[in-house]
């Protein structure tokens, strides 16, 4: 266990050492390649007026997810009373998602305990 602590360290040293030398080289290019999502004139009246059309756009579209929501909802209706007819691969989803939603609720316990898995810190 004490190797694979020392490999393990050993990588992430030899990452850091990497993103040190070449990190500058790979922002300015990631910069470089992507000038065209860049705002110009950088003032705080531009990020608010950026932030504003972002708020309204996604404000906008909650009556299409809404309306995908119910029609969605509205299957599962459907499929629960004709459960019967129900196919062992339509099951077999549903209990998968239902696993995956119980996965992504463990990890946002974990993360909201500080990445912790036996408890907060004190």
């Amino acid at each position: 266990m004490a190797s694979k602590l020392q490999q393990l360290q050993a990588k992430a040293c030899q990452a850091s050492q990497f993103m040190a030398k070449h990190g500058t080289a790979y922002h300015k290019q990631l910069l470089e390649q992507n000038k065209q999502y860049i705002q110009e004139p950088l003032t705080v009246e531009k990020c608010n007026e950026l932030a504003k059309q972002l708020f309204y756009t996604r404000l906008a579209s909650i009556p299409g997810r809404s309306e995908a929501f119910w029609k969605e909802l509205d299957y599962v209706k459907n499929m629960w009373k004709h459960r019967q007819e129900l196919k062992v691969e339509d099951a077999g989803i549903a209990a998968l998602f239902g696993l995956e939603c119980f996965a992504w609720f463990c990890a946002g316990e974990i993360v909201g305990r500080g990445f912790t898995f036996t408890g907060y810190y004190p």
